[in-house]
Order: C-alpha cells, then structure tokens, then sequence
C-alpha cells in the first residue's frame, strides 16, 4: 500500500486509508504520505493514548495480545504476566508465530518500552528457551497446535478466538477454541498490551472533508458497535458494549502506553529478533 501512494504521488486517488497495527500506520508517517488531522470528534471518540500526538493517524479497535492457554493443562494462576513466559516450568510449552511478524514486534516494542532494551533482550531470549517448536504459523496454529498437545500456551490476538469459535464453515477450529482459556497480563501491573487498527487522511487527499467525515463516523457508536460485533474487538469509544462473546472472557486493564511510543522502538525489536535467534527456535 506504501508503495502504490508512494508511486501515485500527487495523482493518489485515496483519501482516506484503513489498515491494521500501528507498525503500518507508523511506516505510513515516516514516510511522510499522511496529513494532520484536527477533529474535536475523533478527540472526544478516541483516547489520548491510541491516536497520534499531531493527529496523523487515530486507532479505531483495540486488540489485546493475549495468552491463549490450555484448560486442561495450566491453572489459572500459572501465566498472569509476560514475565511468566520465562518461567522454566514453561519450558517446551510455550507456541507462537513468528517473532517478526508485526503482531509480535509491536509486543517486544512495548517490553522495550517499558522496561529498556536489556530487560527485553532477556524477557526474549526467556521466551525462547520455553518455546516447544520453531515460531511458525499464524495466530491460530498455535490454539491448534494446544489442541493437540504440542504446547501449553500460546500467545495470540483476541479476535482470532472469537473468529475460530463462530468459524461455521470450519468447524475443526471451533474445537481449537474450546481447548483453550482467554489469559489477560499483568493485570496488577502495567496492563495488558494492546494493539490498534486505525486510521489516516492521505496527504495527497482531494476529499478531505469526506476522508476525515469517515474518521469520525467510524469512531462513533454506529461504526464501533459493529467492530465488536463483527470482528470480536475492542471499541476505542467508551461505553460502547462488547460482543456477547468477547464479553464472556471477562474484562482487563489495559496498558495506556502511548501506541505511538511503543512505535519508536518497533526496529529495535525487530532487531532483537534477530540477535536472539528467536525465529530459530528453542535449541539453537
């Protein structure tokens, strides 16, 4: 997408653009292709925390990496923080896509955020060591990959649980859902982590109005309503119901770390990746 409005330049004929995680809104700021955006709505609509400073982008969901662990296998007290991922009782149980992938950098991210590069080199290679396979897959291999006994716990986007629980035309991932337990983190500490799908006016847009009319109405109670409903997220804009499903995980406290904050340190996290031979897996 950076690339085609890169390409387009002046003759760009979007206004207005949705994408998910703030690694690719913050890329579309640094590349300079979004424009201000000054709206007494999307302030009152959207917390502080998940839009941008200067208003250059605005989160609409929220999406909490959480735990997904076994209902058989681990206790509800087992896994409560990040840090528990490190425990050695967590050795060889632990699945999780790849370490680059951008849901897991925004994590590492927000480790390093909080708790500086040393700490989150060791919160990783900690992680690593407890890992029961190679990172591979995407979110719902590894509720998969706890259904079938390969590891324990797993981290995981929320919605993907509501989208395998609902998945009709896929029953076998109904089943995944079932073997595992929503865990929210650090709910005596900094908060779960969440992510955000979000939202920009183009720099290059010749309906900005409209583009920025969008905005406001898909942070609105209409708009936000269907988020939760459809897609099992979280709503930005306060008092607006969750979905029976996502209800029945229970409430958490969210980590209220600038979004864009957690941005700034996404290449060092992606370079720790690296250092720590994450993706390599648990034996190298």
């Amino acid at each position: 997408m950076l690339e085609k409005i890169r390409a387009a330049g002046a003759n760009n004929p979007a206004d207005a653009i949705l994408t998910v995680d703030i690694g690719r809104l913050n890329e579309l700021k640094e590349a300079g292709v979004l424009q201000a955006v000054e709206s007494d709505t999307l302030r009152a609509n959207i917390p502080q925390h998940l839009r941008h400073p200067d208003g250059l982008w605005f989160g609409l969901t929220t999406r909490a990496r959480i735990v997904l662990a076994s209902r058989d296998r681990v206790s509800a007290d087992e896994v409560t923080s990040l840090t528990d991922l490190t425990d050695p009782k967590l050795k060889g149980r632990i699945c999780t896509r790849s370490g680059k992938h951008p849901y897991n950098i925004a994590l590492i991210a927000s480790v390093i955020a909080h708790d500086g590069l040393e700490q989150a080199e060791k919160w990783l290679r900690g992680v690593k060591a407890n890992l029961a396979r190679k990172p591979q897959g995407n979110d719902r291999a590894q509720a998969k990959g706890i259904y079938e006994g390969v590891c324990d716990v797993a981290l995981a986007n929320n919605y993907y649980m509501g989208k395998m629980a609902t998945n009709d035309k896929k029953p076998e991932q109904k089943a995944w859902a079932n073997a595992v337990r929503v865990q929210f983190l650090d709910q005596s500490g900094r908060g779960q982590h969440v992510n955000i799908s979000g939202a920009a006016v183009t720099n290059t847009a010749k309906n900005r109005d409209n583009a920025v009319a969008l905005i406001e109405f898909l942070s609105g109670e209409t708009a936000q309503r269907i988020y939760a409903s459809d897609n099992h997220e979280y709503p930005v804009k306060n008092g607006v119901p969750l979905s029976d499903l996502v209800a029945s995980w229970g409430t958490f406290k969210a980590d209220t770390l600038s979004i864009d904050e957690i941005a700034k340190h996404r290449r060092a996290a992606s370079m720790l990746v690296d250092k720590v031979g994450y993706d390599d897996g648990p034996s190298s």
